[in-house]
């Protein structure tokens, strides 16, 4: 005897939902659309839906890979700041 396995609306769901990673990566390029952007994690957190810790583990990965962004680590006391350029 074989099952078929339908997806649920949920599983489906997430396939169309974006990433956490292109989530972050379209906030930044809104934000930084009319210029420079400086930050950090735990400020824009709840804008995202993500913890500051998610955050600051995404930006590593976003420095090399987002498409349009110049990202760069700005300062290192208390908390990362982020600098934010876009390219164009």
């Amino acid at each position: 005897m074989s099952a078929t396995v339908q997806p649920s609306d949920t599983d489906r769901a997430s396939t169309d939902d974006p990433s956490k990673e292109e989530r972050l990566a379209a906030f930044l390029r809104e934000k930084a659309a009319d210029g420079e952007l400086y930050f950090k994690s735990k400020f824009i957190a709840d804008e995202v839906g993500l913890s500051p810790k998610e955050i600051g583990a995404l930006m590593v990965k976003l420095k090399d890979s987002a498409c349009g962004l110049t990202i760069e680590k700005w300062s290192y006391t208390s908390a990362t700041t982020w600098r934010i350029e876009p390219t164009n």
